[in-house]
């Protein structure tokens, strides 16, 4: 199944929705995924709500983590170096297989002007191997770093990660989900998909985080905080 582009989309109207968007791909897997296959996907979801991953999470108020990550070029990207220059939004996603990640960095990625008008940096962290980082902007024509998080180190002082159950893996197998080849070990790990905004010391502004994969916040809501005096 290929995921068009937002802009492929829609090349002549206004930005839509991350929500509307999203809710097309669940759509499109409702009908051609098997209900067996979605069902452990909902039940992986149930369990990590059941465990409080998100609540466990870093949250408002807290310190983030300092990082530096090579990007999708091999360029190692520092978090105090943009922090030096304002606001840094950070989105955790899973990989370039996932389509609701590429939902949301592509609807990202049209409001990077009004980010980076707000003094603000975008930058987008993933398990997934420089080169699978660097086949993704590419393919989606993404502006801003993706950076690579070997072993999920930085994501796990975040508090996202978590083990992709033996079920599950069978199903990415079968859908030619490789995850040791994409991330480069074979841990078998993922960050929940989460996006932060930090302030100029490291302090978390605004943080979002859902165990279900297909709900992301909407771009306005992050140029809404980014706005706010």
């Amino acid at each position: 199944m290929k995921w068009r582009s937002l802009e492929e989309s829609a090349p002549d109207t206004a930005i839509r929705p991350l929500h509307e968007i999203l809710a097309e791909r669940k759509q499109l897997i409702a009908k051609y995924v098997p209900p067996e296959t979605q069902a452990v996907h909902a039940r992986v979801v149930a369990e990590l709500r059941e465990q409080g991953i998100a609540q466990r999470a870093l949250a408002v108020g807290a310190k983030a983590p300092g990082f530096e990550l090579k990007s999708h070029n091999g360029v190692v990207v520092s978090s105090a170096e943009l922090l030096l220059k304002g606001s840094l939004v950070v989105c955790f996603f899973r990989g370039r297989w996932c389509p609701f990640c590429v939902g949301q960095l592509e609807a990202m990625n049209l409001v990077l002007p009004q980010i980076q008008q707000a003094r603000a940096s975008l930058v987008a962290i993933s398990p997934q191997t420089v080169q699978q980082s660097f086949f993704m902007v590419d393919q989606h024509k993404l502006r801003f770093p993706l950076l690579s998080d070997a072993g999920n180190q930085v994501a796990r002082q975040f508090g996202l990660v978590y083990r992709v159950p033996d079920d599950q893996r069978q199903v990415y197998r079968r859908a030619f989900v490789n995850l040791p080849f994409v991330n480069g070990d074979e841990s078998w790990e993922l960050p929940v998909p989460a996006t932060y905004i930090l302030e100029t010391d490291g302090t978390i502004l605004y943080a979002s985080i859902n165990p279900d994969y297909t709900v992301r916040p909407e771009p306005a809501e992050i140029l809404d905080i980014l706005a706010a005096p």
